[in-house]
């Protein structure tokens, strides 16, 4: 369901012309298990890229959280040597201080297996500069021609660390619309950041893939670390005509990975609108619809026996003008084929100036 829907979208990618399908994965402190999940999304993209599965070919990996030897023993077998593969080493040396300690190294000591696949950022802060590594990176796997690439940001949290939210959110815009880059992924810790940042990387992204609990409001001797094992995920993905679809699917973590599944019978999903959060109600509470059906419509046909009557404005005023007007016709105030018109004052209280025509002064 969610998941298989995410990962084949991530793996067709975008069409000619459009900007890269992009997933934002939100966790939180009630369900931390983006970066497992951001783990299998990153797994099945590579193994597809591996197989030839995908119109991309090659994947840029931006390593914010996590070191790159990591993300190779992650991938195993698919990323020892894998020429579709790069990683841009952001968490070594974010800051460049142990550059000015040594010679710059892509890694050091137990990572020097990752010396070939990966490149080194000493100043994360510089994002302009954290972009066209990224773009000569996916150049460098696939060519300057019209092949495509994927790419991946494990922590978009760690990156507003260092950088204003301006600068974060123009990066994956032009990522996105640069006419190689296939499809994008990124985590962001939503409890971490306020909700318009939130709500800015929402809007740039496809996917939306928003964790929660899969206990709500758990008992104080019920086993709190079942959060820790599994969770639920709400999908929220924008298809091309506009219109929103909301998938949900429960996960449990294992020691194979994540294994999803339906939601249980006994859970009741909240229904969602795919709309922020307003001041008002949109919706109708079940006394409100109740008043809203017992309305009497002027038109309506009210089944009571008697003929219906349709109401004419214009009926309430032609019966006493048709009789003022034989009124005058027999005291010979219309003697000549010359037309005349009449007014009648509605009441005697109606100022004099009121007969006046109010636009008298246009030109029509």
């Amino acid at each position: 369901m969610a998941e298989g829907s995410a990962g084949r979208a991530l793996r067709d990618g975008s069409q000619e012309g459009e900007h890269a399908v992009a997933l934002s994965i939100r966790d939180a402190l009630s369900c931390p298990l983006g970066a497992q999940l951001f783990d299998h999304f990153l797994r099945s993209l590579a193994a597809n890229l591996s197989a030839g599965r995908s119109p991309a070919r090659g994947l840029v990996l931006v390593a914010l959280d996590r070191s790159p030897s990591f993300y190779l023993d992650l991938l195993g077998g698919l990323g020892s040597g894998a020429p579709w593969l790069r990683i841009l080493d952001c968490y070594s040396d974010p800051l460049g201080w142990k550059a000015r300690l040594r010679s710059p190294h892509c890694r050091s000591g137990d990572d020097n297996s990752a010396e070939e696949l990966c490149a080194s950022v000493s100043d994360v802060k510089d994002v302009d500069k954290l972009l066209a590594l990224v773009l000569d990176l996916g150049r460098g796997i696939v060519g300057a021609g019209r092949s495509r690439f994927a790419v991946a940001i494990d922590s978009v949290s760690v990156l507003l660390r260092h950088a204003p939210l301006a600068s974060v959110a123009g990066l994956i815009s032009n990522l996105r619309s640069h006419g190689q880059v296939s499809s994008m992924l990124w985590l962001i810790r939503s409890d971490l950041h306020e909700p318009r940042i939130c709500a800015a990387f929402d809007y740039l992204s496809t996917m939306v893939a928003i964790l929660e609990p899969s206990v709500e409001n758990p008992a104080p001797d019920s086993n709190s670390e079942l959060n820790l094992l599994r969770g639920r995920i709400h999908l929220r993905m924008k298809r091309r005509n506009g219109r929103v679809k909301i998938l949900t699917e429960e996960f449990k973590v294992g020691v194979s990975g994540l294994t999803f599944v339906a939601p249980s019978a006994g859970h009741k999903t909240q229904k969602q609108m795919p709309l922020p959060k307003l001041q008002f109600n949109l919706s109708l509470s079940e006394k409100e619809r109740l008043d809203k059906e017992r309305v009497v419509l002027p038109f309506e046909h009210q089944g009571t026996g008697k003929p219906v009557k349709i109401y004419d404005g214009r009926q309430q005023i032609r019966e006493p003008m048709i009789s003022q007007h034989d009124e005058i016709r027999k005291n010979g105030a219309v003697a000549s084929g010359k037309g005349e018109i009449h007014y009648f004052r509605d009441s005697d209280d109606e100022l004099p100036d009121s007969d006046e025509d109010p636009d008298d002064d246009l030109d029509i």
